[in-house]
Formats: structure tokens, sequence, C-alpha cells
């Protein structure tokens, strides 16, 4: 069994909400480690005794391995929208040291900022202030005005770190009717700037939704499942907000299929698991459905799959996916897992229920490549890790820990911090009451847990 965390503060989560925004698992790093630095950010008043609306970004910083948070407050966007999709994604460029962030969308104009040059690269040279970054901008950084319409109705974005570069994500369209596309922060004529790269997933009645990306020894893996596009009375209304509810019109109901691809050139080329070209964006191509070999497990609508659960790489270039399904007739938790020679596997987990539309987990990869499943009860403050070693081929499911006092949500994870010292830093939310009392106080935490 793990031994119990270290546990820090950020700040008290905004449980007023209807929905969360402090923890969703398509925040892909909303808690990252750069140069022996740790950054985290989050949703949270003004401060602590400020009016409990609007919601403001905060980010922290610390310097590892247990340095004190210190927090900025961005101001200037106050963040009213009620809805779960509009959270806050963290990325840093190793390449010029600038830290970027991108919040509050469902199907919106992008909203961003970055930080100073350097500031990620000599962290004590900087006093942390959010006059280190940029004001809120409309456009990425190098883009102008004829990329205005690609980037007027976005969602799901992300970043990855991509060498000395930083790959931006995100989706166009509405639920069950879009696409996926990236652009890279790069070095260019020796100033970094963005170039759009181009739709890497296109939806055809239908959205893939991405369990990750992830860039591991020169290759960026992408899994993701499709939604089925059905239409409804007023679809296509250019003022049409149904698509924006929690379950609207396109429901998980319509996710089908596990698939797989990958690109060695940061993601212009793609290929399928046998390494046959199936899109170049240079050329205007992108992964369809109906590209040839990406369906690596056959599910089909109504078996009760997720989206954009969860993906980790392993160093030998192992991928491992979280999800669940009922395919055997009964909804169950499963890690599927693509070997290095290419075959696929899947195990349910034991230990836990994987209930249909519950709360999502997250999987790490220690720095030996044992994998570990941080996973969410749905009607329980449960937290539960379970362990999978490498020894055993990823197929025995051991129970590492749990513990209660953590309300329903989707933990995330530093997964560059494992690479660094081997730490499992979970970023969750905490309460100071064993059940769901919906008057406790509940804070936004790391836990920090020694492998």
């Amino acid at each position: 069994m793990l031994a119990d965390p270290s546990i820090s503060v950020l700040g008290p989560d905004p449980t007023h909400r209807k929905f969360i925004l402090n923890g969703n698992a398509f925040q892909q790093d909303a808690i990252q480690s750069f140069n022996g630095w740790q950054y985290a950010a989050f949703y949270s008043a003004l401060s602590e005794d400020a009016a409990k609306e609007p919601l403001y970004i905060h980010l922290s910083r610390r310097k590892l391995p247990e340095g004190k948070w210190e927090t900025l407050v961005f101001d200037d966007y106050p963040q009213t929208t009620d809805d779960g999709h509009n959270t806050v994604q963290l990325g840093v460029c190793p390449g010029d040291g600038t830290i970027h962030l991108s919040y509050d969308h469902h199907c919106d104009v992008l909203r961003y900022r970055h930080s100073q040059p350097g500031v990620a690269q000599t962290p004590e040279s900087f006093s942390w202030s959010a006059s280190l970054f940029t004001p809120h901008l409309s456009r990425l950084p190098g883009l102008g005005a004829e990329h205005d319409e690609l980037f007027g109705y976005i969602t799901y974005p992300r970043f990855v770190q991509l060498g000395a570069d930083l790959l931006f994500s995100f989706r166009t369209g509405k639920a069950g009717l879009g696409d996926d596309h990236v652009a890279v922060y790069s070095a260019q004529n020796g100033t970094y700037k963005y170039q759009v790269l181009g739709t890497n997933l296109k939806g055809v009645d239908s959205n893939p939704y991405i369990h990750g990306l992830d860039y591991r020894n020169g290759r960026l893996h992408a899994t993701w499942v499709y939604r089925g596009f059905v239409h409804y009375e007023g679809w296509d209304d250019p003022l049409d907000t149904k698509h924006k509810q929690q379950r609207g019109p396109n429901s998980a109901e319509n996710n089908h299929n596990i698939c797989y691809a990958y690109s060695d050139d940061g993601g212009r080329i793609w290929k399928n698991g046998a390494g046959e070209l199936i899109a170049d964006l240079g050329k205007g191509e992108s992964v369809r459905p109906d590209s040839k070999g990406i369906v690596a497990f056959d599910i089909p609508k109504g078996s009760g799959l997720s989206n954009q659960e969860a993906q980790a790489v392993d160093s030998e270039g192992g991928v491992h996916v979280l999800n669940r399904d009922a395919v055997d007739g009964e909804q169950k938790w499963k890690h599927y897992y693509r070997s290095p020679d290419g075959t696929w596997t899947q195990h349910a987990l034991p230990h836990v229920q994987g209930v249909k539309g519950g709360k999502r987990g997250r999987l790490a990869v220690s720095k030996y490549d044992d994998l570990y499943l941080i996973l969410p009860d749905n009607n329980a403050p449960t937290l539960t890790i379970l362990r999978a070693p490498k020894k055993t081929k990823y197929s025995e499911y051991e129970l590492a820990w749990w513990r209660d006092g953590f309300p329903p949500t989707e933990p995330l994870v530093d997964t560059t911090r494992l690479e660094y010292d081997n730490v499992l830093s979970v970023f969750t939310r905490a309460s100071n009451a064993a059940d769901l009392d919906s008057t406790a106080r509940v804070d936004v935490v790391v836990l920090d847990f020694k492998l």
C-alpha cells in the first residue's frame, strides 16, 4: 500500500456552482512541473472573504519538492458561466520558458494569455505576479485575423510539450458534430510564435473525443472515441444552444469505438497502428472515421463508453487507455493497453465499479513504468488508487490506496513530475467532512504520493 500523501491546499473550491470547474478529465494539464518547479491553475473567488461570484483564474507555483505555494490572480477576467466545460488549461513551453493559459470555453471565441519569456526557465528571477502575463487575448501569439474564424468556436483546449515546442489542440463545432485541430508554438526566424498545422481529427456526422495527447520518445500518441450526431430541431441554427447542455441532444449514448493513431513529426503526418500513413495535414488531409486501421476496439453505441477519460504512455511506447463499457453485459471500468509490439488487450478493473456516466479517472506512469489508476467514486467521497506493475505486463491490479474525504471529482495528475522525482501529484478536491455534506468546506488540493 502507498503511504498517505502530504496534502497542500491551493484554495477554496466554488461549491455554490452547479457544475465543477476544478477537476475535469479533459483538463490535460491543470498541474504541471518544469525545471524543478510545479504550477497549478484553478478557479476560485477573488479572495476568501470576497463575494462568491464572479470567479477568477488563480495560478500557483512552488519549488519542488515541498516549497510553499505562491498564488497570483488574474482579476481582469471574471468567469461567470456555470458550465463544467469552461475549465482552465496550463502549458509550459520549454524552448522560451513561457507559461500559457487557455480558459473558459464551450463553443466560444479563443481565450488565452501567456507569460513573458524565461519565467519558467529561471523562476526565482521573477516575482510572482499577474504583471508577468499578457492581457486577455483572442488570438494565438503570431497569428492574425485570417485565422479568426477557426478560433471563433472553441472547446477543450489542451497543451502538449513537443521537445522545445508547445502543441495546442482544440475542438471546433459542437457535441457530435465537430473536428479537432492542432497548432504549434515554435521558434520561427528566432521568434516563438504559433503555426496552424491543420485538422488532425475530422468528424463526419460525428466528433472525436480524445482521451489525451502524449509525446514520448519523439512520438505523439492519440486515442479517442467518436460520438455520432443525432439531428434535432434547430441543430443548424447559428444561435442554437441546446448542444451546450451537459446532457444535451447528442449525449454519451452515441459514443462508440476506441481509436488510435500516432505522429512522428509533431502532429503533421499521422499513421495508424500498423504504421500506414493515413493523413498528411500539410496536404489538407485529416484522420477520418473511415481512415484505415484506426479502430482498436469496435464498441457499438449504447455500450456505456465514456468520452475523454484518460490516456498515458510508458517509456517503452506502450499506450494505456482508461474507459468503461458494457460490451460483456455488465458495465465495468477497463484498462485498454497497446503493447510496444502493437498488440491491444483489455482488462476489467477490480476493487472499483465503473458506473455508466460516472466520474472519470486518470492514469499515470511512474518513473519506473508501473501504471497507477486514480479513480473517483461517483456517489461517495472516496478516492481509490490501483497499481498495475510493469512486471505483470499491466495485467494485474493491486489496491494501492483509498481514503474518504474527496467529493466526486475527476482527478488530474502532474505527469512531468513523475519523470522528475517519481512523486505522484494528484490535483483534486478535498472536504473537511467524511460524507457528502453540502455545507462542508471543499478545497482544491494537491496530494503528493512518494512512489
